[in-house]
């Protein structure tokens, strides 16, 4: 057994579950001294903690409250021996619900917790006189809230991942004010700013300037999908879902090598897990129905996150928090389901047996490919897991990064394949928006990148094909999500996040409207009219998991008869990566 909670870490809040247990003979208390050196004292359920009790620890930590099968669950207080302090809620060895913190130099924070994190509600007073009420999300300040500084000056409004963002007021103690709009801690967008002699001035900021000409309009963005709620005929599963993610990612795990054993990518490395709602050793007690949960080679996807820079409590906060999943309005063209965490971050999508199969076989090359390429375009895939219900079949789902994760709107999205037959929408123009997603022949510019970019972006293009070819899988698509920049921001302006531009994420570009002609399907790209714009690009390559299998041959036999060979998707895998590759490598160019 292992300190409950790190002093740096924090967390959110759930009432502390019912004993089951009501036989006094059950539960006794005694004292003992534990082979790793660790000591405790209080009751006991066979051979864990189970009641209430003291536990310390040999690095001088000490808890002392109440315990659920060995974790501490309920309410009890955690000392560290930096003299730094914890009391309050606890749930599945997490400091988890209302508490208060108190750390070595003073400062204390009495709020809402989730996962050893601060998140939600709660008020944070800092050892030099500042302090914080308001909104919080995985540790820092996000949402609604209010700042004092011990000198008097004060700031109320919208927050988000510790710095002012949002609509907000910041007041100094000299008497001057600032109302309107912030990014990144500075004014951003419409705003007054009033002196303390009554002088006034409105416009607009860019970067804590006032250029009078710059004309920033704020739109908020539309979230896809509807939110399911308690009523919602997936609202079980969504459950379950969390549950088993908490479950599998809030384990404790040892650093690991990067370089993993042959065993970890055996199909065969999955373990289930028995969700009972009374809850059980492992499990902890849940309101939803008795369902078993498997997780597909823990260790390989627990490294890829790692790979990927993705933090376990945000991504248990992403997936698992308060905030419901929303799906996707309609299954796509395979049938599966799509579903989006509220912060948009992650897609979760639900899975065929064979697409499973697929990705358990391309599953060492595809974590050698993305191990040695960090630009890779390719989907990025962080867990690979299955809900199974009591007599229901089972539901298995891939959980992936979402390329469009952004503040920025996305105008327009297109899917590119390299191919002609059927690739266009069927809906009217008068009904495309900014959620339509178009396809080949819909293409109605070319995307130009800077120098340097376009070279690193062919470069990619190859390598991942490659892979991709080497798999035998076929019918993916380059996703492409547009961004049209206001005419008015300048380029430097833009390029404030220089630091968050990455090869298919936030890349500052242009693109070239083209014509297509009336024999435009065959030639896919059309006519440059030398009429640009400036815009933002998103993309990734995506469907990944689609191989050259006996029924893709037979659709490719099928249609081979009825329409032009070439014009086709299902094609061989080195037939199609050459396509796929000549129809990109035209749609996007260099910037002259």
């Amino acid at each position: 057994m292992s300190s409950a909670a790190s002093e740096d870490a924090d967390e959110q809040s759930l009432p502390p579950p019912e004993d089951p247990f009501d036989d006094d003979d059950e539960v006794y208390h005694a004292e003992r001294l534990l082979p790793n050196g660790d000591f405790y004292t209080g009751q006991w359920y066979g051979e864990v903690p189970h009641g209430t009790g003291k536990y310390l620890w040999t690095d001088g930590c000490m808890y002392e409250g109440e315990w659920w099968h060995s974790r501490t669950m309920g309410r009890g207080k955690f000392s560290w021996p930096s003299g730094a302090t914890y009391e309050g809620e606890f749930k599945s060895g997490f400091m988890d619900g209302y508490g208060t913190y108190t750390g070595v130099c003073g400062d204390t924070y009495r709020g809402a917790w989730s996962l050893n994190l601060k998140h939600g509600p709660g008020k944070k007073s800092y050892a030099n006189g500042d302090y914080y009420d308001g909104e919080w999300r995985a540790d820092l300040q996000e949402g609604h809230g209010r700042y004092v500084w011990k000198n008097g000056s004060e700031f109320a409004g919208q927050w988000r991942a510790g710095k002012f963002h949002g609509r907000g007021s910041l007041v100094w103690t000299s008497g001057n004010r600032y109302d309107g709009g912030w990014e990144e801690g500075q004014p951003r967008g419409n705003g007054s700013f009033r002196w303390a002699d009554g002088s006034l001035y409105i416009g607009i900021w860019v970067v804590g300037r006032s250029p009078g000409r710059i004309r920033w309009v704020a739109k908020e963005m539309k979230k896809q999908g509807d939110t399911i709620s308690k009523n919602h005929k997936n609202y079980e599963l969504m459950l379950n879902l969390q549950l088993g993610i908490r479950h599998a990612v809030g384990k404790q795990a040892l650093a690991t090598s990067l370089d993993l054993k042959a065993s970890a990518f055996d199909p065969k490395e999955k373990v289930w897990t028995r969700f009972p709602p009374e809850g059980s050793k492992q499990t902890p007690p849940h309101q939803s129905c008795d369902f078993r949960w498997k997780d597909y080679c823990p260790l390989v996807f627990r490294t890829l996150r790692r790979l990927f820079k993705v933090d376990p409590g945000d991504y248990m906060i992403s997936i698992c928090g308060n905030d419901a999943l929303r799906e996707l309005s309609s299954p796509g063209k395979s049938g599966s389901f799509f579903y989006l965490t509220n912060d948009d971050k992650y897609m979760i999508k639900t899975m065929k047996k064979s697409e499973v199969k697929v990705l358990l076989r391309m599953l060492p090359a595809y974590y050698n490919h993305v191990r040695a390429f960090e630009n890779t375009l390719v989907t990025k895939f962080f867990g690979l897991h299955c809900v199974k219900l009591t007599g229901a079949i089972q539901v298995r789902f891939v959980i992936m990064g979402n390329l469009f994760c952004t503040e920025y709107t996305i105008h327009r999205r297109f899917d590119l394949k390299g191919s002609s037959h059927g690739r266009t929408t069927d809906k009217p123009e008068e009904e495309i928006d900014e959620t339509t997603t178009l396809k080949d022949l819909d293409l109605n510019f070319i995307f130009h990148l800077q120098r340097t970019w376009f070279q690193e972006f062919c470069k990619q293009v190859d390598r991942d094909c490659d892979f991709l070819e080497q798999e035998r899988i076929m019918d993916y698509s380059l996703l492409v999500g547009v961004h049209f920049r206001d005419v008015s921001i300048s380029q430097g302006d833009l390029l404030r996040v220089n630091n968050l531009i990455k090869l298919g994420a936030n890349m500052p570009a242009r693109v070239e409207q083209i014509l297509r002609r009336p024999d435009g399907e065959s030639l896919l790209i059309g006519e440059p009219t030398g009429e640009f714009y400036d815009v933002v690009l998103f993309f990734g390559i995506i469907d990944i998991l689609q191989d050259y299998d006996i029924s893709k041959k037979l659709e490719h036999a099928y249609k081979s008869i009825q329409y032009d060979p070439t014009s086709i998707s299902a094609v061989d895998p080195k037939q199609y990566s050459k396509r796929f590759r000549y129809f990109i490598f035209r749609a996007f160019t260099e910037d002259a």
